[in-house]
């Protein structure tokens, strides 16, 4: 019986790749040459695989250090995921509005964005897809890394992860077999609006709107603590972190420029209600930033949200805290509005959705706590 987990996690096949060096070739190491000559290889997964005996010189072993030589043939034997396939399916979305160039979506919680790996089923481009009534599955060769790849990989080459993951992009959102596309991307336990193109030329559009910063996002998040500011900006750029590969953090010597404005919307006793417009579209933006003031978002297990941070002296608060994080498990994170020119009619529009019911149910909660405090 085949698992959703098999299904998104399907086995590496293996991939040969003969390489014979022909006359006039400059003499450069067996590692260099292995990692410039295979698509999509990095030198970490090259030396995993000269060490592993997968790479063949003149059928012999070899050191990644060797200088290859004219008339050398190279033989090496590499595991990879086998292609993805997006496959439609018929999945229920909140559509906000339709026509001929646009979807806009209301996604939930819990949703990712688009396929992967391990997630190559369930997602929002799945959903889509058999929306626009598209039904046989499309193979699509893209440059898959496993879960843990961003950990071993050095900080030479975060250029060389961003590039592969851009190309990733490129070929399923614009490439002519993949209709429709995503324009810009939600974490899987954010909710909110997003809009999805249905053509290129549209997607062209839509995606220089995001790019320039025309385009006009604003979130709603509960944060840890009170933020003292009614406003305010936050600055810094983000970087992967140093202490774990898979997430980010505000770095003063790398990464991306990174800007979010917030205005406090509704403070009660240990957390904050705020609005944020991203000046910026990095990574985790809203949860590294917040993470980054001594804020974290509420609920978020990644950036030290998941534990009661503030009023934890307090019994009853505890208590109350607890019952809260359990009804939402995940950042309380909810993209509420979204405008965009219509990259066909040239007419601004704007859309909004209401929080999701798990965000509703701890703002309510809070709301009464506050009530309650003051009787």
């Amino acid at each position: 019986m085949t698992t959703d987990s098999d299904r998104n996690y399907p086995p590496y096949v293996e991939h040969t790749y003969t390489f014979v060096i022909p006359a006039g070739q400059v003499p450069v190491r067996l590692d260099a040459f292995l990692t410039e000559a295979i698509p999509n290889a990095t030198r970490t997964k090259v030396q995993e695989a000269i060490d592993n005996d997968a790479v063949r010189l003149n059928n012999k072993p070899a050191k990644a250090s060797r200088k290859i030589q004219p008339g050398d043939v190279i033989t090496c034997h590499v595991m990879k995921p086998p292609p993805l396939e997006l496959v439609p399916e018929n999945i229920p979305l909140e559509i906000l509005y339709e026509d001929d160039a646009v979807l806009v979506i209301n996604k939930p919680a819990g949703m990712v964005s688009h396929p992967g790996f391990g997630n190559r089923y369930g997602t929002l481009v799945n959903a889509v897809l058999w929306h626009v009534g598209v039904r046989d599955a499309i193979a699509v060769e893209t440059i898959e890394t496993s879960d843990n790849e961003a950990e071993e990989t050095d900080n030479d080459e975060d250029d060389e992860t961003e590039i592969r993951e851009a190309k990733n992009e490129t070929i399923l959102y614009a490439s002519d077999a993949v209709r429709p596309g995503i324009v810009h991307r939600l974490d899987k336990e954010t909710s909110g609006i997003l809009v999805v193109s249905k053509d290129v030329r549209a997607h062209a559009k839509l995606a220089k709107q995001f790019a320039e910063r025309t385009a006009k996002r604003e979130y709603y998040a509960l944060v840890w603590g009170s933020v003292k500011e009614d406003t305010g900006t936050i600055e810094g750029n983000i970087a992967r972190s140093p202490r774990d590969r898979k997430l980010f953090a505000v770095s003063a010597k790398t990464g991306k420029h990174a800007v979010t404005d917030y205005t406090v919307l509704e403070r009660f006793e240990h957390l904050t209600l705020l609005a944020l417009r991203l000046r910026t579209g990095r990574t985790h933006q809203i949860r590294v930033h917040c993470a980054h003031i001594k804020h974290p978002l509420f609920g978020d297990p990644q950036y030290g949200g998941n534990a009661i941070i503030h009023g934890g002296q307090n019994g009853a608060f505890r208590s109350k805290a607890q019952k809260w994080l359990e009804i939402l498990p995940r950042q309380a994170l909810h993209a509420r509005m979204l405008g965009f020119t219509h990259p066909v009619s040239g007419v601004w529009m704007e859309f909004s959705s209401e929080l999701p019911q798990d965000f509703r149910t701890v703002l309510d909660a809070l709301r009464n706590d506050v009530i309650e405090q003051k009787e």
